[in-house]
């Protein structure tokens, strides 16, 4: 080993070590308590919109270096302006490691434009990328209703503003206000004027609080930090999409913003908006009065001319005796020939009657009749002979059913000396096994019926029958 090495290993036992950990929050600590309040110009680099977290990471550069930025999501939501790529920006906040990496940031608290030109830069940037979305173009904007019944107006409630507004609209022509408060300035001012805007759109026409016909939004005058609310995308955006016809009137009349391109007319004041909003209700009066009068001497002098055409035009025509006078003389000629004629047609009629009359003959008639009688006599005597066959042959049958009837009823059998023996419900029976001793029975006859009971032991087989004839009818019983 060389000396040198040797006296480098010695001295290297009396250095304090350190673990890395150790180092870096030492470093940590250092820088913190030495930059522990900063403020950083220079322009946003790498930025692409918050993370996933919440979290916005970046870095500032200027021409000969670059340091990681972080805003964290709780600040980001407060923030006035939003960070945009290549904006120069003045960022308030602390110095900080990291110490996973070994680098340095700065955790932004605060952040403003770097002065009006950055912010006129960023405005001119975000009117162009706008208007090539086609939120300005002239065919997109509507006219204006002559007079609507209700105006919605979003701005602050208090201030001179909405006063004006409200005098200006009393003096022209008092109309329904509905006010949608907001706050027209400050980190929050921006989404509030655009939900006031959408809530204005989705309200009922019918509904309790009815929905405007006209909006206007209005501020008073201000820097261009101070109207910057309105130069915000999502408000933009929300005057571009309302369906309601909107009149911008933010700032004074040098005062230009954003939402003065989207909106469907701008007026320099809030005054003018009143203005634009609503006619002045006198000079309607009187315009509608002078019109009257003008309509009043047109129709006097309408019906004066129309007058005197007529009688013109009545002293061209003849007397109506005169118009009558010939009509009435062919009438009476008429008359006269009509009387006569009716006479003569009817002598015509008369002669030829008469003449019909000598050859006319009742004989004809009463053959007629008379053969007719003797067909209708012939007919009713076939019909009462079919008829009389018919209730014979019906006779005969009904007899013959009769008969036949009788033969097959078992009255017959009783009349030849049999009986019928039933049981309690007057089923017949056909043998006596199975009846105990004491069972009521029913012997029918041809006659009459008896009841009887039955008797104790097995009933005797009948005897077989003699072969000669008995002298009287016979019974059958059980």
């Amino acid at each position: 080993m060389a000396a040198s090495d040797t006296s480098a290993a010695a001295g290297s036992g009396n250095v304090h070590e350190f673990s890395v950990s150790e180092i870096s929050f030492a470093l940590k600590k250092t820088v913190e308590d030495t930059y522990g309040h900063v403020r950083v110009r220079g322009e946003i680099t790498g930025y692409r919109g918050p993370h996933s977290s919440g979290h916005c990471y970046f870095g500032l550069k200027d021409d000969k270096a670059r340091i990681d930025a972080v805003i964290w999501k709780g600040n980001f939501g407060r923030l006035r302006f939003k960070p945009e790529e290549g904006m120069e920006v003045i960022a308030t906040g602390k110095l900080t490691t990291y110490p996973g990496s070994s680098k340095y940031q700065i955790v932004i608290e605060h952040l403003e434009p770097a002065g009006v030109g950055a912010l006129m830069a960023l405005l001119e940037e975000r009117r162009r990328k706008l208007a090539a979305e086609g939120l300005f173009a002239a065919e997109r904007k509507r006219a204006l209703p002559f007079l609507p019944d209700v105006i919605g107006i979003v701005t602050s409630p208090t201030g001179a503003v909405i006063r004006d507004i409200l005098h200006r609209l009393a003096d022209r022509f008092p109309r329904h206000v509905v006010v949608w408060p907001v706050r027209v300035q400050g980190e929050t001012s921006a989404a509030e004027v655009a939900a006031a805007i959408a809530g204005f759109n989705r309200m009922d026409k019918n509904g309790k609080i009815p929905r405007p016909d006209l909006l206007i939004v209005a501020r008073g005058g201000g820097s261009i930090e101070d109207l910057w609310s309105f130069n915000e995308e999502i408000v933009v955006r929300a005057a571009a999409e309302s369906a309601i016809p909107l009149i911008s009137a933010v700032g004074h009349e040098t005062d230009t913003t954003l939402i003065d391109f989207a909106a469907d007319r701008r007026a320099p004041t809030p005054t003018a908006a009143a203005e634009m909003a609503v006619p002045v209700r006198a000079d309607l009066v009187a315009e509608v009065q002078d019109r009257a009068r003008r309509l009043m001497r047109g129709e006097a002098r309408t019906i004066e001319a129309a007058r005197n055409e007529l009688r013109g035009m009545a002293r061209g025509l003849p007397r109506p005796a005169d118009i009558v006078a010939l009509p009435r003389q062919r009438f009476d000629a008429a008359s006269d020939r009509l009387g006569r004629a009716l006479a003569r047609a009817a002598e015509v009629k008369r002669a030829r009657l008469h003449r019909i009359e000598g050859r006319l003959s009742i004989a004809p008639i009463e053959r007629r009749i008379a053969e007719a009688r003797r067909r209708a006599g012939e007919m009713n005597a076939r019909a009462l002979a079919a008829e009389k066959r018919l209730v014979t042959d019906n006779a005969r049958r009904l007899d013959g059913l009769s008969k036949l009837l009788e033969s097959y009823s078992y009255h017959g059998v009783l009349k030849r000396g049999f009986a019928v023996v039933r049981d309690h419900a007057g089923k017949p029976l056909r043998s006596g096994a199975g009846l105990k001793s004491g069972t009521p029975l029913e012997i029918e006859f041809a006659a009459d019926r008896l009841g009887v009971v039955a008797a104790p032991g097995a009933p005797e087989k009948p005897k077989p029958a003699a072969k000669a004839k008995p002298e009287g009818p016979q019974g059958s019983l059980l």
